[in-house]
This record gives C-alpha cells, structure tokens and sequence, in this order.
C-alpha cells in the first residue's frame, strides 16, 4: 500500500519542476502585461550568448521552430535532402519537411546516435546537411561527422534537445557544427514547458542576417496558448502527488482535454502536418521560466550524471540488459537500457510508482506517426527498429534514494 502514496518517479512528467518553478508560475500569470514581451527574454539571450561564446542566440516557441529557422537561414528547400537519425522525435522530420527538403534517414550505433559509416552511405549531390541528434544527452561522434561535413561540403546541425549541460573532448555539445539548436520543453534538460533557441555560428555572416529577419517577422503566440503553458507547473503540483493513486493521470487528461494544458506533440504532427502555432517567437512568460531554470542547470547536470554513472555500476550485471558505458561529461537527460520485454517491464514499474520513459519505442515517435508521411521506409534502419523494440528510459533528474528504488526494481525485473 506503501507505494499508492510515493510520490511518482518519471522521466517524463515535468521532472524539472520544483516549487519555486511553480510560484514564477503563478507570478508570471498574474503579470499579463508581460506575457508577450518584456526583459525576460534579455535575460535568457544574454545568458546563452555567453555560454554558447555567440554573438546571436534567437528564441522560438519549440526547438522545431528553432530548426526550422535554421534551414530557412540556409536556404534549404525543395529538391534538398537533410540527414537525421531513425530513433528520434517526428518533430525532426517534420521541421525538414515544413522547410520543403526531404528528409533523409540514417541508422544509429551503439551511442543511439547517427553512425558516421551509414551517413556516409547517405550522401548525394542533393545533401545540404547533418542534423546530428545527441540522443539522451550522449555525444555522438562528432569528430566523424566534423569529417564528413567538411569531405562532403555540407552543414552540420547539432541537435541539442537533449545535450544542454554536456561536454565532449571538453568542449560544450552545441560547439561543434555549423549551427545549433535547443529545446526547453517539458522533459528536457531545463523546462519552459514549451521553448526552443537557434544558434549559427558568427562566420556564417549571410544566414545569421536572414534568421534574424525571419525571426522578427514571426508572431508572439496569443494570450490562450501561452497560458496553457503557464499553468502546467502549477497543474502539476496537483498532478504528480496524486498520481500513484490514478487521479494524477486523470487530472492530466481531463485538463489536456478541456485544453487547459498543452500536449508535446499535436495529432497532425503524426501525419506531417504543419501547425499553425508553429513557427512563432518565444513569450517573455515563458522567459521567465526559463531564467529562474537557467540558475539549476549545474546541479541539474551533476545529478543527472551521478545517477547515470550510479545506474552503469548498479545494472551492468545484470543479465537480461544491456546498458551503455558511463561517459564523463555526457548530460544523460535520460539513460538507456535494453531489455527483451521493454512493455512488460513498464508495466510492471508503474505498479511500483515508477513511471519509465520509452523514447523512441516508434522508432520515430510518438506511437501513430505515420512513416511514410514523414518520408521513412521501414527496414532501411535496422539497428534502429531493433533499438526501437527494447529500449526503456530511466529517469536521471530524480534524487539518490529515488534512483536506488529504480535500480533495484529493474535488477529484479529483469
């Protein structure tokens, strides 16, 4: 009866929220005047200017915005072809889609990121660029696809959806390719709720004047759609207490179903479709959220990292699974295993109050997208589709005790 009133364990279900998180909330939604502009967002633009070393960080209202204002600043259209991943979110196709290119899918190695030798296999005379993913906070092989981009004379994207707070071969994930990108939603590595930033590098002169013209001609969201976003820290210091005992989940849908709270990706994004909230400027609510975010982002990543490096010692002998190598400076927003029955598994944790994450179990998710709308053939990616079916997340932003309870019950389980 004891785990009916534990407070849940999630990797998904805004794991960045903390009370503070949830009074900017309420402060920002009693401050409508500065809902839509206001000194928030100097605030966040100066902070990642200074982090990234970057004369121009811009924001948008989601990274697939961001992404798309960076190969729109790159001329990037019909009849070109962008590289991603299989094993990713359909927002990544779908922003190369918006932009009229075709995306072009490469298989994963064993750091769930792209693998240089297929991306190579990949490239044509109609390649513009590689977006590489950074999946979980774990750097991919950038040194390779540095090689690649530079053999081929096409751009490298970083996609650091997941990789804020990371470091490779000591330098920040973000400083590698021509252009990066950020995402501040719900479950990533700092949360807004909603949020994205966009990021080319200062010799890029022509393509940092056109994003910054793209971007002063797109609209602030209204007032209905940044509210949704405001309440959602405050919804959910109602939601995760009561979510053992099923009225949490209740809650969440009943609140997404009167539209109250927003969902991580809309239904016509599935088939490919392009929504009209999409792309637009960041709120200066939503700043605000970030800016107080900003200032957690070091202990963020420090527990974020020893509870990965604790996972690797505590599960890699255990037989059933497969989990990565502890890499030092990796930002592991979540970390990966590999289990024969990943839904039984799931199941079976949520009984103990532990929610697993399952990116990406569609391969290209969430569960719905539709492959062909957004241009994948099955079976081109196979190490991919097979990571795909035995893959379980497990949360890092959680505290020591907490990541105990989940490796305990995962040597168990498995």
């Amino acid at each position: 009866m004891n785990n009916y009133f534990r407070r849940v364990i999630s990797a998904s279900l805004s794991p960045n929220t903390e009370a503070d998180d949830v009074w900017q909330a309420v402060s920002a939604l009693f401050t409508p005047r500065k809902w839509r502009r206001g000194e928030a967002i100097d605030g966040i633009t100066r902070w990642l200017c200074a982090y990234n070393n970057a004369k121009q960080v811009l924001f948008f209202n989601s990274g697939r915005s961001a992404l798309l204002a960076i190969l729109k600043a790159f001329d990037i259209g019909v009849s070109d072809e962008v590289i991603i991943q299989a094993f990713t979110c359909v927002a990544v196709p779908n922003s190369v889609l918006w932009a009229g290119a075709t995306p072009i899918y490469a298989d994963i190695d064993g750091t769930y990121n792209l693998d240089p030798k297929d991306v190579e296999k990949k490239i044509t005379k109609k390649t513009k660029a590689i977006i590489v993913q950074h999946t979980f906070g774990i750097p991919a092989d950038v040194a390779a696809l540095q090689t690649l981009a530079k053999k081929y004379n096409v751009l490298l994207i970083e996609d650091c959806a997941h990789a804020l707070g990371g470091v490779y071969k000591g330098k920040k994930l973000g400083s590698f390719g021509d252009a990066a990108f950020y995402s501040f939603g719900r479950d990533k590595a700092l949360s807004s709720v909603w949020g994205g930033a966009a990021m080319i590098r200062g010799v890029h002169i022509t393509p940092n004047e056109k994003m910054k013209k793209y971007h002063a001609h797109l609209p602030v969201p209204g007032v209905s759609w940044i509210l949704q976003q405001l309440l959602h820290p405050i919804a959910f210091s109602c939601i995760l207490p009561l979510y053992t005992l099923g009225l949490g989940k209740v809650l969440l849908v009943v609140l997404q179903k009167l539209r109250l709270l927003s969902v991580p990706v809309y239904t016509g994004e599935k088939f490919g479709a392009h929504p009209k909230d999409f792309p637009a400027q960041y709120p200066n609510a939503l700043a605000s959220l970030l800016l107080l975010q900003l200032t957690k982002l070091d202990r963020y990543t420090r527990v974020r990292q020893q509870n990965a490096q604790y996972y690797t010692s505590a599960l890699a002998p255990a037989r059933g699974s497969t989990v990565p190598a502890f890499i030092p400076g990796a930002a592991y927003l979540r970390y990966p295993v590999l289990v024969d029955k990943p839904e039984e598994l799931c199941a079976a944790a949520r009984k103990h109050g532990i929610l697993l994450g399952n990116w990406y179990h569609n391969n290209i998710d969430p569960a719905g997208v539709d492959f062909r709308a957004v241009g994948y053939t099955v079976g081109s990616c196979p190490r991919a589709e097979d990571t795909a079916r035995h893959i379980i997340n497990l949360p890092t932003r959680i505290h020591a005790g907490e990541a105990k309870r989940v490796a305990a019950f995962c040597t168990e389980h498995v």
